[in-house]
């Protein structure tokens, strides 16, 4: 059985990867620093359901300990490692750059030397992002695309992460994938992304904020198809004489930003967290793009589906009734 190492454990999409990873089996080791970017309560209560499980072991460590990091490959000697942890955010980066160099990139370095000294090390995948295309005006975005204009410090980390990768693999021949996430959302999500802040805001009888003027569209990708996703890839480490490869996931669906509140309005009224009658104009302003942000992201995911047979496809409709019911479910009326 695969011992799997899975950084950011208690983050949005290494906690549902970690579930995912349990019930097929697999020992899983999570390491996370439980940082208070947003709610730790909802950091601690993804854990507390992979805490309840015998394969899985936490750990509370931060990446960017290089000591700690090595102390824990040597005891749990992964086959397997999924690096997650980074500090998100594309608003954030531009007044907490800090953080991201110490996270996403000493974080990252310490993960590649670590799985360097790792002997029996199979394979290495590792997030990116979509935010890497940057000033890209090709759409869709695919990975053959130029990379090289970043629009923020944190899409400039993601992009490192890829070239340190690369070079990693080209020197130690350590088997390496990237994943470049677009827009994940759904039940149990990060607080700062927007579909949960609007719901937040709503609740709280606030405004919500539509960027560039409601003229944004992202292609929003649901947490499930995204662990489907990286299990797929994982499963099939890259061969050769520099074992790197990239590939995009994505729902290949962009969405307007516009069309995108309306349905999550819907969703809110029928899960019973808002009432018919709400009246949604009064509660929203259309407001500039801000600065970091694209209007546009768009993802070619067809060498995904060639390579593994896969293609995202749960719709925005179902992504965000399911996320509506976990809401109402997990904050029973208690609205912040």
């Amino acid at each position: 059985m695969h011992n799997i190492l899975v950084t950011g454990a208690a983050g949005f999409i290494g906690a549902a990867l970690s579930q995912k990873l349990l019930c097929m089996g697999y020992n899983v080791t999570g390491i996370d620093n439980l940082n208070d970017y947003y709610s730790v309560d909802l950091k601690q209560f993804r854990l507390g359901r992979l805490k309840a499980q015998k394969n899985f072991t936490f750990i509370h460590a931060d990446i960017s300990d290089s000591e700690r990091v090595h102390e824990i490959f040597r005891e749990f000697k992964p086959s397997v490692v999924i690096n997650l942890a980074a500090q998100a955010g594309v608003r954030y980066s531009v007044t907490n750059p800090d953080v991201y160099i110490s996270s996403n990139i000493i974080g990252f370095y310490n993960i590649l030397e670590s799985c360097r000294h790792c002997e029996n090390l199979q394979h290495l995948v590792f997030a990116s992002s979509s935010s890497v295309y940057g000033g890209n005006n090709k759409i869709p975005f695919s990975t053959d695309d130029m990379t090289d204009k970043p629009f923020s410090l944190y899409a400039a980390t993601k992009k490192s992460n890829e070239l340190f990768a690369y070079s990693y693999s080209h020197l130690y021949k350590i088997p390496a994938t990237g994943l470049r996430f677009f827009t994940v959302y759904g039940p149990a999500g990060r607080p700062d992304m927007s579909y949960f802040k609007f719901t937040d805001t709503l609740m709280n009888g606030g405004v919500i904020k539509i960027f560039n003027y409601g003229k944004c569209e992202r292609d929003f990708t649901y947490i499930d198809d995204i662990t489907e996703g990286v299990c797929r890839v994982m499963k099939s480490a890259p061969e050769g004489d520099n074992p790197f490869r990239v590939y995009n996931i994505g729902g290949g669906r962009p969405e307007n930003l516009l069309e995108f509140v309306d349905v999550l309005q819907n969703e809110l009224v029928r899960a019973g967290l808002l009432p018919r009658d709400y009246d949604f104009d009064a509660h929203r302003e259309l407001i500039a793009l801000q600065p970091g942000d694209v209007p546009v992201t768009f993802a070619d995911s067809s060498a995904l589906e060639r390579d593994f047979d896969f293609k995202p496809s749960i719709e925005i409709h179902e992504g965000l009734r399911r996320f509506a019911e976990w809401y109402a479910e997990y904050y029973r009326g208690n609205f912040r």
